[in-house]
């Protein structure tokens, strides 16, 4: 009898430190925003204010990765993603420069807000584990940082 209260005591105590372990998806992200962190984009957890018009309301705090731009950059815009490839500005209006158009559109359906300041170019993203993914998001921030 003795043994197996000892056995259920050392379980009551061990199985809190299952809680600390990370699940699968939570290493998966942890393991997206390594790799994106080897690529030179970096992760923030940014609080957003999101359109009342989205049909899917996107989390908050929401994953963001970002660049820093160069000098001289001074064009500022930000776009969200209405539904999958159809970007559009606060007043709901499509995007008006073709080049940046076709770049937001071969972006994955779950970014949802890239932005441009003076500062730096970031991307909203949902990090849902699609292949190819992050190398589209590097390249996009890549190209207007």
């Amino acid at each position: 009898m003795t043994p197996w209260i000892v056995l259920l005591l050392l379980a009551l105590v061990l199985s809190p430190l299952s809680w600390l372990m990370p699940s699968r998806h939570q290493r998966g992200r942890m393991d997206v925003r390594l790799q994106a962190r080897r690529m030179g984009v970096a992760m923030q957890l940014a609080p957003q204010e999101w359109p009342h018009w989205l049909a899917q309301e996107p989390p908050n705090p929401c994953p963001q990765y970002h660049r820093a731009r160069r000098r001289g950059q001074r064009d500022c815009w930000c776009y969200w993603q209405a539904e999958p490839g159809k970007w559009l500005n606060q007043w709901r209006e499509p995007c008006g420069d073709a080049s940046l158009a076709e770049q937001l559109a071969a972006l994955p359906g779950d970014v949802f807000k890239a932005e441009a300041t003076a500062q730096m170019v970031a991307l909203c993203w949902g990090e849902r584990a699609q292949p190819d993914a992050l190398q589209k998001i590097a390249d996009f921030l890549q190209a207007h940082a």
